[in-house]
């Protein structure tokens, strides 16, 4: 077992999911607080997603492009949790083509809702 002293700072592992190509965004309840992190990656017929509610408190999927709910999906085809090093390490180990659903791109844009939150969007055409 490694200690804390040996396990990469959050800030680390931030980093390698912003080079990987995960935008960040940060989901508010009816009063504005904050209530989680949420990296999003959209690439080819996938969506990838991790949610950061605690540093011991880490769940990663991959999603079907055409999923409409990315924060509570109705289906995954992978999924994994547990604590931030674990869950960043398997979302960085996972192939971009594993479990493509279809030849089709994904392609969508982040929207705001004028309330200090975001939702992503895929585009229709």
């Amino acid at each position: 077992m490694t200690s804390s002293a040996e396990q990469p700072a959050v800030e680390e592992l931030l980093g390698r999911l912003i080079e990987r190509g995960y935008r960040f965004v940060h989901p508010r309840d009816e009063r504005g607080e904050v209530i989680a992190v949420v990296g999003v990656r959209a690439h080819g017929t996938v969506v990838d997603v991790i949610r950061l509610d605690a540093e011991d408190d880490v769940t990663a999927m991959r999603l079907p492009g055409d999923e409409p709910d990315i924060l509570k999906p109705a289906r995954a085809l992978w999924r994994t949790s547990g604590s931030m090093p674990d869950v960043v390490d398997a979302v960085l180990t996972l192939a971009d083509d594993a479990f493509a659903v279809d030849r089709r791109a994904v392609h969508g844009c982040w929207v705001s809702d004028g309330q200090r939150r975001a939702k992503f969007v895929l585009a229709t055409a």
